[in-house]
């Protein structure tokens, strides 16, 4: 049940990269075209998707708990996706969706920034100082996204496996390291233990989804942690007919086996 993910800077030639791998390695591509496929099926807009995917927030006070349900939408997209296996997770922050899972190769493909700005702007056709500026603004947006959501340095090497610079290394070269590494004995853990993994992750993100879609729920930061589909709740609310609302939710979630309650009313 191999999962690679691949993090990219914008021009370092991460694109074909990813396509020539998954391609040879016969992997599901898990990119912008997959999440827009399945948008409709998990209540997302390409309005929505356009403002949220791979940026970090914009913290308008009324929009906050729509960014994060659209956002845990589109995790849960990604994470479903891994459920089936043999699969490529390009950014998104797949790499941190899947805490844990030993099966997991993390990628980062990098080069030196006015390499990427030369060649951001011979690919589109731009001048120069524009493609300075997308180049700078989406290093900008994708270190904000990562580090918003999952409280990590998009930059530090230490959080992957494998780090390539394109600079000096063909896109043939950097598929055939790839493919070698994901056969690893390290990186391979039993097909079952990774999927129950998987699967109490995605029953985490859909009681997530269900808290921040239940008007009925006002403090969505109490905790949530599953294991083999058991569910624990805990933190605090703030009367007992949140509770209740969240216990109802936390049950119709399909795969959940059992609740144990453990939050609190606090008063404020």
């Amino acid at each position: 049940m191999a999962i690679i993910t691949i993090s990219r800077e914008m021009g370092s030639g991460g694109i074909p990269i990813v396509q020539q791998v998954a391609a040879e390695l016969g992997y599901t591509l898990v990119d912008g075209d997959i999440i827009k496929d399945a948008a409709e099926n998990y209540d997302l807009s390409q309005e929505a998707l356009l403002q949220i995917d791979e940026k970090p927030p914009a913290f308008v006070e009324n929009l906050d708990r729509q960014i994060e349900l659209n956002m845990s939408r589109i995790q849960l997209i990604v994470l479903e996706q891994a459920l089936q296996g043999n699969v490529l997770i390009y950014g998104r922050g797949g790499q941190d969706l899947l805490p844990d899972i030993t099966s997991v190769l993390r990628v980062r493909v990098i080069a030196p920034f006015e390499e990427r700005v030369e060649r951001w702007a011979q690919r589109e056709w731009i001048d120069p100082d524009l493609a300075r500026s997308l180049v700078r603004k989406s290093d900008q947006q994708r270190a904000g996204f990562i580090k918003y959501y999952f409280d990590r340095n998009w930059t530090n090497p230490i959080e992957y496996d494998m780090v390539i610079n394109t600079t000096k290394m063909s896109v043939e070269m950097a598929t055939k390291l790839i493919i070698e590494a994901i056969k690893d004995p390290y990186l391979i853990e039993k097909d079952q233990t990774c999927k129950i993994k998987i699967n109490d992750l995605i029953i985490q993100k859909k009681i997530q989804i269900a808290r921040l879609d239940d008007e009925r729920i006002k403090d969505i930061w109490f905790n949530i942690d599953v294991s083999n589909c058991h569910v624990t709740l805990s933190g605090h609310i703030y009367s007992e007919s949140e509770r209740q609302a969240v216990i109802d939710d936390t049950n119709t979630v399909e795969g959940v086996t059992g609740v144990t309650d453990n939050l609190k009313i606090i008063n404020y």
